[in-house]
């Protein structure tokens, strides 16, 4: 949630950020009802003041003093149903306001207008015909979209025999790298409450239709880990020693995919269930420009380590997700499809969820303020298989494996065998 006093101060400054982000929410009427809410307030909270006066009159209670307290009373009565009725609109609208995008983040309408601020690593050169993961996988008996199909529809897949083992030696490759970097190893809940699920900011944005939803239980299915750590410390408040606080998370995540009708619908780019270590932290204001960087560091040396070329990518204000203030993805090369494609993302989301999720640190001195938060994929497990099936297929059909690789998995390379 952004601070309303920066609205107050800023209202034009704030109907720029929200269009930038493509929000239409009415600025004008939050501050109507900003001023409207603070008002009855601060008149609710003066009758109380003289209801208590007139009570602490213990004796000697005149007939004049009865009528008065009768009168507040219903006075109060009248107005508390009102301000609860403006408080809820007020807020139903706060909450409908994205995070603002810091100043360094470039002006664009879509991700047409995301700028492509380094390539790393070299695309590798076949000199055979080069075959799609699908074809690969399909041959090698390591991905079954058939069976999946039959047993759950489109957008599933099995991951078997080397899929299935290339999943878990990622998963420890990620732990054995990134747990030395101060971060908590976590196994989250994949499901979660609509408070928490509202908190994290991604219920009003547009993620809202890609969200599985079970009524009955009233409880969301995460799309990404992120979304059951970030509420870990809801309405707790932390010591300023205890910052910076770093979980590396994994999970299953769920997504419908709505927005994707027709784009990957064959193989496991796209699913409706796939898993995912994610890197998810909370620091103190002054650190989340310099702990970003430090979560896209993490990106890169995970993908150096497997070999695989790749381009970073800094998205533009009108491509920002709802809760973020600043983003960068990483697109890994895809031989087959001669192109870059989206492997990972980091976003600094400020103070943006932990004020909607009413996480605070206490200072040395006693104040109390809201942490950033930010998170930072470490690996979707799925697609960085597509991308090492792909970059390390060989003439014969056979896959090398990373060398980062080959202790987890155990052989030097996938070929299939009857």
């Amino acid at each position: 949630m952004i601070d309303i006093e920066f609205i107050r101060k800023n209202p034009e400054k704030a109907k720029e950020k929200c269009r930038e982000k493509k929000s239409n929410v009415d600025i004008d009427r939050i501050l109507e009802l900003d001023k409207k809410r603070r008002k009855m307030i601060e008149t609710i909270e003066g009758l109380k003041a003289e209801q208590n006066k007139i009570s602490d009159k213990h004796r000697h209670k005149s007939e004049d003093d009865y009528r008065k307290a009768r009168e507040i009373k219903e006075r109060i009565k009248m107005l508390e149903p009102e301000l609860k009725k403006v408080k809820d609109e007020f807020y139903e609208l706060m909450l409908k306001v994205p995070n603002f995008s810091l100043s360094d983040v470039p002006k664009g309408e879509s991700e047409n207008d995301n700028i492509v601020i380094e390539r790393v690593g070299e695309k590798p050169k076949f000199n055979f015909p080069v075959k799609d993961y699908l074809t690969l996988s399909l041959s090698l008996d390591i991905i079954d979209i058939k069976r999946a199909s039959k047993v759950s529809g489109p957008r599933f897949g099995y991951l078997k025999n080397e899929g299935a083992i290339l999943e878990f030696a990622l998963i420890n490759y990620t732990l054995d790298t990134i747990l030395k970097e101060g971060f908590i190893p976590v196994v989250p809940p994949v499901m979660i409450k609509e408070k928490a699920m509202r908190a994290m900011g991604y219920i009003e944005g547009l993620d809202k239709q890609e969200m599985y939803y079970l009524p009955q239980d009233k409880l969301y299915l995460v799309g990404t880990s992120e979304q059951s750590i970030g509420p870990y410390y809801m309405d707790e408040i932390l010591n300023e020693s205890d910052l910076p606080k770093r979980f590396l998370g994994f999970s299953t995540c769920f997504r419908r995919e709505a927005g994707s009708y027709g784009r990957d619908t064959r193989g496991i780019f796209r699913v409706h269930q796939f898993d995912k270590l994610e890197m998810f932290c909370l620091v103190m204001p002054e650190d989340s420009v310099k702990e970003h960087l430090n979560l896209l560091s993490l990106q890169r040396k995970l993908l150096d380590g497997l070999k695989l070329p790749y381009r970073i990518v800094r998205i533009c204000t009108g491509d920002l997700s709802f809760p973020s203030a600043s983003s960068f993805d990483i697109e890994t090369w895809f031989p087959s499809e001669n192109k870059y494609r989206e492997t990972h993302s980091t976003s600094n989301c400020t103070d943006f969820q932990t004020r909607r999720l009413n996480i605070r640190y206490k200072s040395k001195d006693g104040k109390k303020f809201f942490p950033h938060s930010l998170n930072g994929t470490a690996f979707a497990i799925g697609r960085i298989i597509i991308a090492i099936l792909e970059n390390y297929q060989q003439e014969d059909g056979s896959i090398k494996i990373p060398e980062i690789l080959k202790k987890y998995v155990g052989k030097d390379k996938i070929s299939y065998q009857k």
